[in-house]
């Protein structure tokens, strides 16, 4: 494993992604968004019109997922078989899917091997791990684990800010029922053991990358 982990989780619209890119930039460390990978599989399994519903299928199709991700932050990529959909999986059926993919158990102890290998494949100081199980399942001895959150309306309205043409009723209903579906499989909105809680309600963007970098400064020997 890379000598220094940063684990990092958060509920939707906390900012995980965008702060811990910016975090390990700061840093000089890689950068591990594992949602990704959730977001890829899922979209891998709509073009190949599996049936996302379908744990048996979703699987099955676990096996010929060929994934890549670039954890450099200023060369971050996302590919499945050598075809990149670093757009791609943003898309909205993509994440009308992604989290009956993502509570699947067997999808989930798969990915989370695929993303320990990431993390020791890392050649830099450090890298930064974010996504929903970081602290307690893919990384649970990380020098440092944040859950990084914010308030409900701060939440809604930094998504609806990153979603063009999306109305804020309808930002609220899909950040909710996002949060809901996701809470089923792990807790993310509450900080375990030895877990320090970062709260952006009242920072901008800027300010909060200080106070993770600053964390993880004040770990490192």
């Amino acid at each position: 494993m890379t000598s220094f982990v940063v684990a990092v989780d958060g509920p939707a619209g906390s900012g995980k992604s965008s702060v811990s890119r910016a975090s390990a930039r700061a840093l000089g460390f890689d950068y591990q968004d594992t949602g990704a990978a959730y977001r890829a599989l899922a979209w891998s399994c709509l073009e190949r019109g599996i049936d996302t519903s379908d744990a048996g299928a979703v699987i099955g199709a676990v096996s010929g997922f060929a994934y890549s991700i670039g954890i450099d932050p200023d060369d971050y990529y996302i590919r499945v078989d050598e075809r990149d959909v670093t757009e791609a999986i943003r898309e909205p059926r993509v994440t009308e899917v992604v989290s009956a993919v993502a509570r699947i158990p067997e999808v989930r102890g798969y990915l989370v091997q695929l993303f320990r290998r990431v993390i020791a494949a890392s050649d830099r100081p450090g890298i930064i791990v974010e996504g929903r199980d970081i602290t307690t399942v893919v990384a649970p001895h990380a020098q440092v684990r944040i859950l990084l959150t914010a308030s409900e309306q701060v939440r809604m309205g930094r998504r609806s800010a990153e979603l063009h043409g999306e109305s804020a009723e309808t930002t609220a209903k899909q950040l909710a029922s996002r949060d809901a579906q996701d809470s089923r499989v792990v807790d993310f909105m509450n900080a375990a053991d030895g877990v320090t809680t970062v709260d952006s309600t009242d920072l901008d963007f800027d300010q909060t990358v200080n106070a993770v970098v600053a964390l993880v400064r004040s770990q490192q020997t």
